[in-house]
């Protein structure tokens, strides 16, 4: 089953070199995780000042600066898992750096027929 670990952090929190470290810290986990076949994706997500909203109401389309929910904490990037239990996805999500400064998520992902494969 896929899983998606959604990382969460407050923005700001981390200077240029922490960040840099937590980087290269994702870099090494989805390297582990590749050379055992788990890895499928992941990526940082730039600041939420350069996020958009896009609503559909009554047929009209809005959309609106920055991410949908006001919270502390910011979706600051994510993986994609191959995992072959909800256990083993929280254990590759306790290896990324971001659980330890912030929060990662953890969802199953519902494969769509139709719908291309990661």
């Amino acid at each position: 089953m896929k899983y998606m670990l959604l990382i969460y952090l407050t923005e700001g929190s981390l200077n240029e070199q922490e960040m840099q470290a937590c980087y290269g810290e994702s870099a090494g986990v989805a390297q582990a995780l590749h050379s055992t076949g788990n890895f499928l994706a992941a990526s940082p997500l730039l600041p939420v000042s350069t996020a958009v909203s896009v609503r559909i109401r009554d047929g009209k389309t809005t959309a609106t600066d920055g991410p949908f929910a006001e919270t502390r904490e910011q979706l600051g990037g994510y993986f994609v898992v191959e995992a072959d239990s909800m256990e083993e996805a929280i254990g590759f999500a306790e290896r990324i750096p971001g659980a330890k400064f912030g929060t990662v998520e953890v969802r199953p992902m519902l494969d769509v027929p139709g719908v291309p494969a990661v």
